[in-house]
This record gives structure tokens, sequence and C-alpha cells, in this order.
């Protein structure tokens, strides 16, 4: 076995796993299936992936490891695309969507040279998992009790959602946002620093954070989330949005700001989004896609019955079919990416943009 994980051009993989003993191992494949699908579409991919550590969280006697997964060597002033899932435990769902995508990619590599051609124009970063210590343990939050996208050193301007809002009283209750003045969760400062690494000096940026949530819908969210106001690059989000629809009329997703739901005090993407505007004026579009889990739970409502159940499709041809999906979105994210000089607003496109985006989005709520 330890020759064959040796066959792998990723070392990184051998590294981890010969880090478990037997006992480990079946632990992982019980509890944290999505980890051993992971390291084994790394071991088996084409030589354009590559992937390190950039963190390892401890559960017991296992250290988990969150891998930043990147694809191509796009150089630094090409456009990059920052791709997400895990960051909450028990939506499971997210990191097997970006899974399911890095699967694909790995093997149209093999012959699609479109899309070898594609990846020396975009530089692709992929955190599959960054809460695994939640998914192992099946909960929301870190094995700290934080939610991680409670997290971060912001504040809700005006009222939040009681609780869902995020809140300091107990690491019992839900969406807990960890001790005041206290550093972000490792998972957190981990995200951090790739943010750090790979968007400083690129002219334009997506991310898609992938999670799954109580909705009839799939929706596409995008700060604020802290406060009902338009963010700066609200005019290219509008542009995203309506150069999808061009190209996918008869989709299925929504695209709303999420303070169209509720007001938040701690969000990471609101955090991260607001410290890169301050360095840097190139912009970046923090997307997160939302799984509408009503749908799932209307068709099997025994599902209400389970943790598991509420956030994620548990019948299995439902669960495939939301796998591929999302295909189609990654895929256009990345394309949306390579080509954003060709459709990101100038100057004057983007002040009527942005009142389109007002009129859509903002009109019913307070004075802007």
């Amino acid at each position: 076995m330890t020759e064959l994980r040796a066959l792998t051009h990723i070392k990184v993989i051998p590294e981890q796993q010969n880090l478990r003993d037997a006992k480990q191992r079946r632990l992982l494949r019980r509890r944290l299936p999505e980890l051993i699908e992971l390291e084994r579409i790394l071991a088996e991919s084409p030589q354009p992936f590559s992937a390190q550590v950039t963190a390892t969280v401890p559960v017991g006697a296992l250290d988990l490891p969150i891998y930043r997964v990147e694809v191509g060597d796009a150089p630094a002033d090409r456009p990059a695309l920052l791709l997400v899932g895990g960051v909450h435990g028990l939506e499971r769902i997210g990191t097997q969507v970006v899974l399911a995508w890095l699967r694909n990619l790995a093997n149209r590599l093999r012959w699609d040279e479109h899309l070898a051609e594609r990846l020396k124009h975009v530089r692709l970063v992929v955190v599959p998992m960054l809460n695994p210590g939640g998914m192992y343990l099946n909960r929301r939050s870190n094995p700290s009790g934080v939610d991680l996208m409670r997290n971060a050193p912001i504040q809700a301007q005006g009222q939040s959602s009681f609780l869902v809002g995020g809140q300091r009283i107990s690491p019992l209750l839900p969406w807990y946002r960890g001790k005041l003045n206290q550093k972000m969760e490792p998972e957190n400062l981990a995200l951090q620093r790739i943010i750090d690494d790979v968007l400083p000096g690129r002219p334009f940026s997506i991310s898609l954070d992938c999670h799954s949530g109580f909705g009839w819908r799939d929706q596409i969210w995008f700060p604020y989330a802290y406060r009902r106001r338009p963010m700066r690059n609200i005019s290219s989000i509008m542009a995203l949005k309506l150069l999808w629809e061009q190209s996918y009329p008869h989709h299925d997703y929504q695209f709303e700001p999420q303070s169209e739901h509720y007001v938040t005090h701690g969000d990471l993407w609101d955090y991260f989004y607001k410290r890169h505007n301050r360095r840097t004026s190139a912009p970046w579009l923090p997307l997160t896609l939302e799984m509408g889990s009503w749908r799932w739970l209307r068709k099997s409502p025994r599902q209400a019955f389970s943790r598991e159940g509420l956030f994620n499709p548990l019948v299995a041809h439902r669960h495939q079919r939301v796998l591929r999906s999302h295909l189609i979105l990654l895929n256009f994210l990345l394309d949306a990416c390579a080509n954003y000089g060709h459709w990101v607003p100038n100057s004057s496109e983007g002040e009527w943009l942005r009142a389109a985006a007002r009129t859509h989005w903002y009109s019913k709520g307070e004075t802007l």
C-alpha cells in the first residue's frame, strides 16, 4: 500500500496518510468519507493539480488537514477563482459539490485541451473542506463550538436577527461567534492566509462558498450580511447576473444580497471583502451558493428527523442530481473569470448597472 501511495505526484497525500494508523483510517472512512474521496481525487489527478496542507485541526488523536488545492499555474497578472466548501460541518453537500467538480476537472484535463488552455488564464484555488473537524463530528460549528461564518471581527449595523445573527452566550447554542476580542478561529485564519496569498495584485477575482440552507430555490448570495446597503462592486454583481441569465435563461438560481434574509454579526465574507477593498481597488466578487434544502425535505419528509437530512439530500438519485446540477455554474464562473474584460462594466456602464441593482434589490429597504 505504501508503494502505491508513493506513485502520486502530490507527495502531501502519502505523507498525510502515513500519519494515520489502521483505527484512524477506519474512523475516517465512517465519519469523514469526503476526506478519503478528496485524497483519492488528488492522488489520481494529472500533473496540473497540486496540493498542500495549509493547517491541521486536532480532533482527539487525529490531526485533520485543511487542503489547499490548485489547478494550473496561471501567472500573477491573471484573474483568480477561489472555491470553498465545508465551512459548516453539517452541510456536507457543499464539500461534495466541490469534490464532484474537482473530479470532473481531473478527468477532463486528460483529454480537454481547451480546459488546459483556459487554466493558463485563471488561477484556480480550491479549499474543499475548511471545517474538517466539524464534518468529522457532524456539527455545524468547528470542534471548539464556534460557527466559522459568525467568527469574523465585524459588527452588524442596526438590529441583527436573534441568535441566527450571531451570539456570544454559549458554544452550546448554534451560531456562536467565539469570545470577544479573541483571534479568529484557526480555520478562518488559514483561509485568510490563502486569500492574502492569492488575490492581491490580480486584476479581478471571484470566490464561491458552497453551503446548503433552508429555501425552495438555490440562491447565490453576495455581501453584505452586516448591513442593508449595496457593496462597492454591486454593478459587477448585476453584470454577472445578467451574463448568467443571458447564457443560461432556464436556470433556477436566485441572485440576492444576504441581508435580504437576515443581518448578522461576524460574517466571514463581509470581513474579507472589506479588508480586501482597503488594500486594493481591484474588483473581487465574493459569492455564496445556498442550496435550498426545503425541496429535499418536501419530497422526503422523513429527512426532518435527521440532523444530516435537514441540510443534505439523502435519497440517492436526488443526491446525484445535486452533484451534477451545479457543474454548469462552476464552469461558468471559471469562464467568466477568464473573460472578465468582456463583461465587467466600465465607469459609464457601471452607473446604470448600479442604478439597476439599487432598484432591483434595495428599493424596498432603507434609504441608501
